[in-house]
């Protein structure tokens, strides 16, 4: 009999998995191996120094964000006083998941079915090595099994209706040196109706590689024609490709995280991605952080409700983060006319300074009360269109 049967071994649920084993509890991770999931893979600092991520991980280190216009306008935002770090998600997540079995959890490789419930409860799953049918007894799960969770469709109200956006990407060998398209120390995100029409494309060097790709909520755009275009944008087009993924990305939390029995959700199964800009692995890993704190409670009280915790604990947190970037998302990319005003407003240092500190550190920025006015204005302005096209 598990404690805690975690579902999914991407960074919500090997997180969730490790802190459930270093607080002593009997865990097993369950995870079908192979996957790697598309990502441009940047990690903040925040997340670098909340779970301990050694260097040796890091396969990059960004120092400049470059935006760019439909009409191709570019402006290059500085990180200061620090970096983004780059990360293969292959490795990145095998490292996570060797990390919670070094600190206690069970790996068991093979394709979740079901959950079935008797006299007691058991994760029923599929063995990698053998095929056969096999069983977990356990008291709780962790749904950590991605944006279309089958946890979440079976357990947890709403967990059929999340929406998402489709992202794809080519991991591609990187240019030898840098060119005014490519350099390895920058991060490139392309606001192009002709890229994605909703969302954004990007170029996030990964060291001898890079992650070329985009993403859209619209149906019946090519996917694999318009990262063609943008590498041939780039100019890295005869670059080799080591390989192409896809997946689904959710676009806003779920209201309900659990099941008010046994079941909580983390990371993509709970839909905690942020808007605008689509970024995962740190919300993921929090995801999986106050999952494991929730379970802890419940196991200790014998009380369902404690799963509760999981989201109020979350969204004490990030909830104004997310909201802003929803409100944020919603207003700048509807059209590129939209978009190329965005890309404008992001020329001002004001933007730029608040916006990398809030990214770097995740919590909205306090203490300057005439940047925040000033950039609330200029908001404003762009949206109503008062500032004229010359100015744009």
């Amino acid at each position: 009999m598990y404690d805690v049967v975690v579902i999914g071994g991407g960074p919500s649920g090997a997180i969730a998995a490790e802190d459930l084993a270093r607080a002593g509890r009997k865990v097993a991770l369950l995870d079908k191996a192979g996957r790697i999931k598309p990502c441009g893979g940047a990690i903040p600092p925040r997340l670098i120094a909340d779970f301990e991520i050694p260097d040796s991980q890091l396969v990059a280190k960004v120092n400049t964000a470059r935006m760019i216009s439909p009409t191709g306008r570019a402006v290059d935002i500085p990180i200061e006083n620090g970096f983004v770090g780059m990360v293969d998600r292959g490795p990145f997540d095998e490292y996570l998941r060797q990390r919670a079995v070094d600190a206690g959890a069970t790996r068991i490789t093979g394709q979740y079915l079901r959950i079935e419930r008797g006299d007691t409860t058991a994760v029923a799953y599929r063995c990698k090595d053998t095929g056969e049918e096999k069983y977990l007894p356990t008291r709780l799960i962790v749904g950590a099994d991605g944006a279309r969770s089958r946890v979440a469709k079976s357990e947890v109200p709403g967990g059929k209706e999340i929406p998402y956006v489709i992202a794809y990407h080519e991991i591609i060998a990187a240019p030898t040196q840098a060119t005014e398209a490519y350099d390895p120390t920058r991060c490139d995100v392309i606001y192009d109706g002709k890229v994605s029409p909703d969302f954004y494309g990007w170029v996030f060097p990964h060291g001898h590689s890079a992650s070329v790709g985009m993403g859209t909520g619209i149906d019946g755009i090519d996917l694999k024609e318009a990262t063609k275009a943008l590498r041939a944008a780039s100019g890295l087009s005869d670059c080799e490709t080591f390989r192409r993924e896809g997946a689904p990305i959710p676009l806003r939390p779920l209201d309900t995280w659990d099941n008010g029995k046994d079941v909580i959700l983390a990371g993509d199964a709970a839909g905690v991605v942020a808007p605008s800009s689509g970024e995962g692995i740190y919300y993921a890993m929090v995801g999986g952080r106050v999952a494991a704190t929730a379970a802890q409670a419940c196991l200790a009280s014998g009380k369902a409700k404690d799963l509760q915790l999981a989201r109020k604990l979350f969204m004490k947190e990030h909830k104004t983060v997310f909201k802003v970037l929803r409100t944020m998302q919603d207003a700048y990319y509807k059209s590129d006319e939209r978009r190329e005003r965005f890309v404008s407003l992001c020329h001002d240092v004001d933007v730029q300074r608040l916006t990398f500190e809030a990214y770097m550190n995740k919590k909205l920025v306090g203490g300057r009360p005439l940047a925040h006015l000033k950039i609330g204005v200029k908001n404003m302005a762009h949206l109503l269109r008062l500032v004229p096209e010359a100015h744009v």
